[in-house]
């Protein structure tokens, strides 16, 4: 599911030449490059940092905490899907061409714990793919 960006990479990303997706961060890039290109261009971005995150529990608190879900988040599989799917909570007055979630720390997650990594990367994705055809669509970087 997950794999290297295309050329031409995070540029072609954020104005709509390269699809959103589901994308490994690429190895010559920083988490604050990444985060000034899509501010660029207009898309509204989330880190969410997995430092020590070993399973399932410290994923969910740290996507609640980073993206500041709403109160009604009920801490399993399907309610992240529902947040990812309805981003209402995350939209602000102005609009954003498009939404980056950014996964700091992902090969140490996923190291730490294979299946829930390959849980939340399936989750993950399908928001992706929800997004993909809308005005706003999401994209996530693994990092």
């Amino acid at each position: 599911m997950t794999g290297p960006l295309p050329a031409p990479g995070l540029t072609g990303l954020f104005i709509g030449t390269v699809p959103p997706g589901l994308y490994r961060l690429p190895p010559t890039e920083t988490a604050s490059h990444v985060i000034a290109l899509a501010a660029e261009a207009d898309w509204r971005t989330a880190t969410v940092p997995l430092g020590g995150v070993t399973g399932k529990a410290g994923f969910l608190d740290r996507c609640a905490t980073a993206l500041d879900f709403p109160q009604w988040f009920g801490r399993n599989w399907d309610a992240l899907a529902d947040c990812l799917t309805d981003l209402s909570w995350w939209r602000d007055e102005s609009k954003a061409r498009g939404y980056l979630l950014f996964a700091e720390g992902w090969d140490a997650f996923r190291e730490a714990a294979p299946k829930d990594a390959r849980t939340a990367e399936a989750v993950l994705g399908d928001a992706v793919d929800y997004w993909a055809d809308r005005e706003s669509p999401l994209a996530v970087l693994l990092g």
